[in-house]
């Protein structure tokens, strides 16, 4: 349901409690007088057969009694009482509920389960149960067991801790850092994070958004919402739980890490939220995020009356990776008229113990200008030599004069050791964030910093492959099929051979053989070449070969390779006599010295569906910890931003007498097997391991591919956790001119082709699309465009199959409730009146029928005619809008 009645929730007309009473300590008698000292403006009912009233309100004996319907209703009922008021709320047309009350269980079974159900077949949205309740300090209203209601403000809170929640509010207000609203979702059972997402994200009055998370349930509607959300305004995220997986085996290296906190950790940072680890960093983004928002540049600059208070933060900017600018020759020298002989001369610019206010301004002038930083930190060491307060006025009123911390200008950050509360404030009155210590200034500051680059990844134009990926997908089904027909989970060899080979992924040519003499004679064709060989035991049932002392390398004649393959077999067959072997594998041996080993792997995560893993690899994987994490599908920028998060790609990069490897073909290869992946639903498994990395090439040296064989063997499988690229949607179409199109999905890949695209649309046809005259087209525009997020829009693009080009595009973009979707199309001008318009749309009515929206509607300027032609042939109804301007309403109802 999304969005849908969420208005009510955080700004209802009227309230009902039910389960008020006037004895100490009840939580109905709690939540209704928090009501009550909220300032709570809307009509406020008292729900309770066993009194007359409650603290000066007349109660009522049930909802029913009431004379109209309330918009929200809190539920303190024991827990075996709260069904009947969940059926009291649906009968009487209650838009919203809250139930606090714990212990109504979990399962199919349950209490809450049964309540669940009850409130979504009837459109009552509800919160909980078993949560501390919901605040939102805009409407007055504190319906939760909260000590206080906070002030206003500008950030949102989304918890499923209950003491989290209130926490965070108590040490908001002891700040003055107010809310947006605040959600404890409990047990969600209806309303989610996804949910509060989107409703926040839309939310004028909220500029940032704060998650507590225990665990994801429905993972593709958080990523959907928080993608969205990230995009608008900074996400922040702070997940309890991150050691409890523990170590545990399994059956690939990969698949080891399936469950772990390293797949959240790679969800939050593909949706673009912040992560941060504990209730220090939690606090300090949401002042700092409270005051200031993210910026562009990492360079800053430190102004300091204490050395070593600058030297302590040079420290810890360096330990968070950060970057201390460079003072430029002109700064520097008017420092130097500015300042005492004495001064740093550098970056921290330490003005001296004794600084007066008027060195702190002269000082905080010049960095301002300085174009050599992007940010500058000020701070204070207390004195009985100079006033701190008249410090701190000089720098407010230097930042004011010089633009600092104004709309699009340079940002200012400040440390007053010791200072009071209300000096802090005053800072943070006059947009400058104000920390404790320079830690969390450092910590604060790197936070905007992370925030703008994770923006400016969300809306990165992936580069196309650089020869397109063609895979051969029935030489890949007859592999796993021929592994299924005979009831295995594990691809052999030849089979894992022909599967990387149809999707272009180079691998060590592998040949299968019963026994020493099978062996030594499938080895002659490698020998011929003078290449040595490996022979490594073969059993479905032997998951890591070196186990059982079952790999032989070097070999270099046929009778090594006999005797190498009946010593492994003899000892495969003592140390496990329970495991089926099926022989050995014999392979040519790759000599690459100054080659990387590398690990390329897939598991499915219970929560997030398919993960890949890169990082160092070999037998010492484990031992190493090198390793990171991505959510599938993905593209090249994707795959490029996963191997930069190892410490293996520095190694990749070349040092002393090795050369750089060639990086690019790992990131192909790694959108490869997320191809393979996409395509190939069976796969719950890969483990590429060694992969050699160097200047000529990679080759995969071993590798194991796990499939399931039947849908009990998927969990979430099938549920990609982002909706990968539709494929299935590709077609070829002919035109009434009996011309032909290709028609497909559009892809991030696409983004310079719609560019060229809207250079070949007039500028009446720009201005009919946009609604606004188009002078140009910016790329953040056309990645706007062009990076769906196919949970909830899609658009086709109509191309050349001579030319390429893209000749049209239509799109269709959900609302949050799944309920309708808004449509838009442009034609190249000097393609138009040949039909492809009205194929486009054909396609999205269908598209939209098959994900089952209830109408498609648009805006369309009164003057646009051939739209409106085009609209009316294909069904749609064509109104006034409401606002009586110059655009009409369409709307085709599914």
């Amino acid at each position: 349901m999304s969005t849908y009645r969420l208005d009510k929730l955080f700004d209802p007309l009227s309230v009902a409690v039910v389960g008020a009473s006037p004895r100490a300590g009840s939580l109905g008698g709690i939540v209704l007088s928090g009501l009550q000292q909220g300032g709570y403006r809307g009509a406020l009912y008292a729900i309770n057969p066993k009194h007359d009233a409650v603290f000066g309100i007349p109660c009522h004996a049930s909802l029913g009694a009431l004379a109209s319907a309330p918009d929200l209703v809190i539920v303190t009922t024991p827990a075996h009482a709260v069904p009947d008021v969940i059926d009291d709320a649906i009968g009487v047309g209650a838009q919203t509920a809250i139930v606090l009350t714990a212990g109504l269980g979990h399962g199919p079974a349950s209490l809450a389960e049964t309540i669940g159900l009850r409130a979504r077949a009837a459109g009552l949205r509800l919160v909980g149960p078993n949560c501390l309740g919901v605040l939102a300090p805009r409407a007055s209203l504190n319906a939760s067991f909260a000590r206080q209601l906070p002030r206003q403000g500008p950030v949102a809170l989304i918890s499923q801790s209950g003491a989290i929640a209130a926490g965070v509010v108590e040490w908001a207000i002891q700040r003055q850092v107010g809310f947006s609203g605040v959600v404890s979702l409990g047990d969600a059972i209806d309303v989610d994070f996804g949910d509060c997402l989107d409703y926040f994200a839309e939310d004028a009055s909220t500029s940032v958004i704060v998650l507590y998370v225990e665990a994801i349930t429905n993972a593709r509607k958080f990523l959907s919402a928080a993608r969205k959300a990230a995009r608008i305004k900074p996400v922040i995220v702070i997940k309890a739980g991150r050691h409890e997986q523990g170590a545990r085996a399994a059956a690939t290296h990969t698949g080891a890490l399936a469950g772990s906190d390293l797949v959240y950790d790679a969800a939050f940072r593909r949706a673009g939220c912040l992560r941060v680890f504990d209730l220090d960093d939690l606090f300090t983004a949401i002042s700092t995020l409270a005051v200031r928002k993210p910026f562009a540049g990492d360079r800053l600059a430190i102004l300091t009356n204490g050395g070593g208070l600058g030297v302590l933060a040079v420290d810890r900017l360096e330990d968070v990776g950060g970057k201390l600018a460079a003072i430029s020759e002109n700064t520097l020298t008017q420092l130097d008229a500015a300042l005492p002989a004495t001064w740093s001369r550098a970056n921290p610019v330490d003005v001296i113990g004794d600084a007066p206010a008027r060195r702190y301004a002269d000082a905080m002038s010049l960095l301002l200008a300085d174009d050599g930083n992007d940010a500058v930190l000020v701070m204070n060491c207390p004195t009985a030599l100079t006033s701190a307060q008249d410090a701190a006025d000089a720098v407010i009123a230097a930042a004011k004069a010089t633009g600092g911390n104004g709309a699009g200008t340079k940002p200012v950050f400040s440390v007053w050791l010791g200072s009071a509360p209300d000096r802090k404030q005053q800072f943070e009155d006059a947009g400058i964030p104000s920390y404790d210590t320079e830690a969390a200034a450092i910590a604060g500051i790197t936070q905007l910093m992370t925030l703008q680059r994770t923006g400016a990844a969300l809306l990165e134009i992936p580069p196309p492959l650089s020869e397109s990926i063609a895979p051969d997908r029935d030489k890949a089904r007859n592999a796993i099929q021929r592994a299924a027909a005979e009831a295995r989970t594990w691809l052999n060899p030849v089979e894992v051979s022909d599967l990387l080979d149809a999707y272009g992924i180079t691998a060590t040519p592998v040949r299968l053989a019963a026994d020493g003499r099978h062996a030594a004679s499938v080895a002659g064709e490698f020998l011929a070449r003078g290449e040595p060989c490996v022979v490594k035991i073969q059993s479905r049932d032997i998951v890591h070969k070196s186990d059982v002392d079952g790999v032989r390398l070097g070999l270099a004649s046929a009778e090594a390779v006999q005797q190498a393959a009946d010593g492994i077999l003899a000892r495969a067959r003592v140390s496990r006599p329970d495991a089926r072997i099926d022989g050995v594998t014999v392979q040519p041996m790759i000599l690459r010295p100054h080659a990387r080993e590398l690990i390329i792997g897939v598991a499915v995560d219970p929560t997030f569906g398919p993960v890949i893993l890169f990082g160092h690899g070999g037998t010492a994987v484990e031992v190493i910890d090198d390793k990171a994490m991505a959510l599938l599908p993905l593209d090249l920028a994707k795959a490029r931003d996963l191997i930069a998060g190892t410490r293996v790609s520095r190694l990749l990069r070349g040092y002393r007498n090795v050369a750089a490897a060639d990086a690019g073909i790992i990131a192909d290869i790694l959108v490869r097997v997320s191809r393979l992946i996409e395509d190939q639903q069976e796969i719950i498994g890969i483990d590429l391991n060694p992969v050699f990395c160097d200047e000529k090439g990679a080759v995969a040296l071993d590798a194991r591919v796990q499939i399931a064989l039947g849908s009990s063997d998927l969990p979430g499988r099938r549920d990609f956790a982002i909706r990968p690229y539709p494929r299935e949607l590709e077609a070829i179409a002919t035109l009434p001119d009996g011309s032909r199109i290709a028609v497909r999905p559009l892809r991030a890949t696409d983004a310079h082709a719609i560019l060229d695209m809207l250079g070949h649309c007039s500028a009446d046809d720009l201005q009919m699309r946009f609604f606004a005259a188009m002078r140009s087209v910016d790329m953040v525009l056309i990645a706007r465009l062009t990076q769906l997020d196919y949970a909830r829009e899609m658009a086709f693009v109509a191309i050349d199959p001579a030319s390429h080009d893209i000749l049209g595009v239509a799109r269709l973009h959900g609302d949050a409730n799944h309920d309708q979707a808004e449509y838009a199309i442009i034609i190249r001008s000097d393609r138009q009146g040949r039909g492809i318009g009205h194929e486009l749309m054909t396609r999205l009515v269908a598209f939209a029928r098959a994900e089952s929206y209830r109408a498609i509607t648009g805006q369309v300027l009164a003057e646009n005619g051939r739209m409106l032609d085009m609209c009316r042939k294909l069904g749609f109804q064509v109104t006034q809008n409401e606002t009586g301007d110059s655009t009409l309403m369409v709307q085709y109802r599914l």
